[in-house]
Parts: C-alpha cells; sequence; structure tokens
C-alpha cells in the first residue's frame, strides 16, 4: 500500500488548503495521506483530521506526531520524528493493527526503528529542504540503499525532492516519495502529484483515457 506519491498537508505552503490538497491527491492515485498541523489547536486539529479522512475511503490516513487525535477519529496510523513519543509506548497506545511510521536520519535510528517494529521508515531530508527548518543535513540516496539492502521495510524518501532529482531516488530503492513544495505550491496539485507518480508506473485510469482519445 506505501508506494508511490505520499501525500503530506503543509497549510502554510499550500494555494488552496487542505481540504483541496486531500482531494485533489487522492483524485492522483495517492495511497497514502498525511496530515501534519504544528500550528493549530487540538479542537482545530480534530476538527481538520475529520473533515480531511472523510476524503481519504479507501487510501491510508496518518497522523503526525498526534495520537490522541489519530485514536479520536480511528486514523490508520501515526507518523513519529526521533523526538516523538517512543514506538514502545506509542504501539501500546495505539494498538498491534495501527501503522506506524517513523523518521530516521541514519543507519542507527533506521536499524533501532525497523527492530522496534515501525511499518515503515521515512529518510529525511534527502537533500537541502526548506519545508522543514530543523530538517537536519541532507543525506543524499545513500541511506536509502543501505536500508533497502538490509531491512525488508517499506522506505518513504522525504525533503528536497522535486521532478529533476526523483529519478535518482526511486532508483535508490524508495518505495514513495514526498515533495510538499513541488506539489501544493503550484495550481493543480492532481496534475503535479500525477508526474511522480508515473516514476512508480502509477498511471490514473482518467489519465489513460484522455490519452487515448488524441
Amino acid at each position: 500500500m506505501i508506494k508511490g506519491y505520499y501525500f503530506i498537508t503543509d497549510a502554510s505552503l499550500s494555494l488552496k488548503g487542505n481540504l483541496n490538497d486531500v482531494e485533489m491527491a487522492v483524485a492522483a492515485g495517492t495511497r497514502i495521506v498525511q496530515y501534519r498541523n504544528k500550528e493549530g489547536s487540538t479542537k482545530e486539529l480534530l476538527e481538520e483530521a475529520t473533515l480531511l479522512i472523510k476524503k481519504c475511503t479507501n487510501k491510508l490516513f496518518i497522523i503526525n506526531d498526534r495520537i490522541d487525535i489519530a485514536l479520536a477519529i480511528d486514523a490508520d496510523g501515526v507518523h513519529l520524528g526521533q523526538d516523538d513519543m517512543p514506538y514502545k509506548i506509542a504501539r501500546k497506545l495505539l494498538g498491534k493493527d495501527k501503522i506506524i511510521g517513523i523518521t530516521v536520519h541514519g543507519m542507527e535510528e533506521a536499524m533501532e526503528s525497523y527492530r522496534a517494529g515501525a511499518n515503515y521508515l521515512a529518510v529525511s531530508p534527502v537533500y537541502k529542504t526548506k519545508t522543514k527548518h530543523d530538517a537536519g543535513k541532507p543525506l543524499g540516496v545513500e541511506l536509502i540503499k543501505k536500508i533497502k539492502k538490509e531491512m525488508p521495510v517499506p522506505v518513504v524518501a522525504i525533503g528536497g525532492i522535486d521532478l529533476a532529482n526523483a529519478a535518482e531516488v526511486v532508483s535508490a530503492g524508495a518505495d514513495a516519495i514526498c515533495a510538499i513544495s513541488s506539489v501544493i505550491t503550484k495550481p493543480n496539485v492532481k496534475e503535479e502529484i500525477e508526474k511522480f507518480q508515473k516514476f512508480f508506473g502509477i498511471v490514473k485510469s482518467s489519465m489513460t483515457n484522455a490519452a487515448k482519445k488524441h
């Protein structure tokens, strides 16, 4: 299920708002959506997450950091950073069936997270990024290669990815990629995501049918 474009919301960068962005992401065939909101109150997050999850029928809907919000709306899981709640406690709270993804910045963190039981690992940042100010030093694609060689776990690549370097990231073994600023800062979010989906051979039927008409 974790393959192709991995969508993460960012209201501060979005041209048309999270609700529109998620609708367009789903329309583009995105299989996993992460709701990330570092600024809103708990009430605001709960209200928006409740609206967004309704747009994600038959898609994975993940909450960034906030286990309480994930539990409140019965999301598919959470995504945790290295400074967030430890995996073991998060798993105890969420139960065995929920997805827990973890951001890693090196092989040691990757191995620890994998052994703990993470359902997927997010390598960040692959390249220099302005989207997340505390992202850290760019890792390049070597860490992706090492993880895929030693651990049978899906890898999501994030940070500084655009259409110019996406092929390199996919070739390194990334199962999914996220390119926030390359998508939601553009007028047509669906169209931009579809460009990234093609690196994984994911083409929506509507796109195929449109091609047949020409």
